[in-house]
């Protein structure tokens, strides 16, 4: 009875640093066995999960913590589970009831500091609004003349483009899942089941990549040292998804014409 008291007040996080600890492992040897970032490791033992992605890669990357460090990932799943819930609740509370202790609410200097930002950007943008709407309404003449000056502001306002994700596609089984990669119009590259941790992944010398599955939220899809968002919806079948790295970085794909997919 003790031991089973003891095991529900240790949190998800402790339980893993400790077997971590027990194991001899470092994060980084984790890190390095399961292609979690070390920074997602940190934060599910620590609790923060407003630092780590969705619920879903979420639990999967406990799972497969879990599964490095033997661990019942099932078990670790539930509680984790469980804790997230909590944690949303116990946030929200704090919200509502302690925001009213005087102690411990924000100086009135820094409310009005705040204040006034949100004022000095909104009367911003508005005013570059206006701007955009009166320079759409000139001649072209006035137009033409100011084309140079705008494109050199544009130029120098414009943020840098985010870095585009590169290196390898590796396909990372959270639970088992049946899935097909195949080149488009091609040969098979692989098909068939990936356990619970398993993972595959594409050849470099893939052109055009292609995948298929009927369970896109049980695989964690990454390019390089980075995370690729969901490739569709759960429990819903994708085909024709492009594995390469810059496709799967900008999203969900638009669903394509069926290509004839090769079977066995």
């Amino acid at each position: 009875m003790g031991e089973m008291d003891e095991t529900q007040t240790v949190s998800v996080g402790e339980r893993l640093r400790i077997g971590r600890e027990e194991k001899g492992l470092t994060l980084e040897d984790v890190a390095s066995q399961t292609r979690i970032p070390r920074r997602h490791l940190e934060s599910i033992e620590t609790g923060d999960w407003s630092n780590l992605p969705a619920a879903t890669y979420t639990m999967g990357f406990a799972k497969s913590y879990a599964t490095a460090i033997g661990l019942d990932r099932n078990e670790i799943g539930d509680q984790l589970r469980a804790e997230m819930g909590g944690a949303r609740t116990t946030t929200a509370d704090t919200e509502v009831f302690e925001a009213a202790d005087p102690a411990r609410t924000m100086p009135k200097s820094l409310v009005l500091i705040a204040l006034l930002a949100v004022i000095v950007l909104v009367a911003g943008l508005s005013w570059y609004n206006r701007r955009s709407l009166e320079s759409a309404g000139e001649p072209q003449a006035v137009a033409d003349s100011a084309a140079p000056a705008a494109a050199e502001d544009a130029t120098a306002t414009a943020a840098p483009p985010a870095p585009v994700a590169q290196g390898p596609v590796v396909l990372t089984a959270n639970e088992p899942v049946w899935l097909q990669v195949y080149e488009k119009g091609g040969r098979n590259l692989f098909q068939g089941e990936l356990a619970a941790g398993q993972r595959f992944d594409v050849p470099p010398t893939a052109s055009a990549p292609m995948l298929k599955t009927g369970k896109p939220e049980a695989l964690r899809i990454s390019v390089g040292t980075a995370d690729a968002p969901p490739v569709g919806p759960a429990a819903t079948t994708v085909r024709d998804v492009s594995l390469l790295g810059p496709d799967l970085m900008k999203g969900p794909q638009a669903a394509t014409p069926p290509a004839t997919a090769p079977t066995e």
